[in-house]
């Protein structure tokens, strides 16, 4: 199987603090992880700290 956590930054890197969104996304969805069962078709979306949609990770088969 392959993991994929796929993040948009945007055009700023949210005004210069992408290594702090980027950790609290990582810390978030990380922990969330353990709610899923982690088979090919589990994903779903991310948010950064202002709520907005940036991203998403998912779950595939192996090709």
């Amino acid at each position: 199987m392959k993991f994929t956590l796929e993040v948009d930054m945007g055009d700023t890197a949210w005004d210069g603090n992408a290594a702090r969104e980027l950790g609290r996304i990582l810390r978030y969805w990380g922990g969330n992880l353990q709610h899923y069962e982690l088979k090919p078709g589990d994903g779903s979306a991310i948010q950064d700290s202002g709520h907005h949609e940036v991203g998403a990770w998912r779950i595939s088969a192996p090709q």
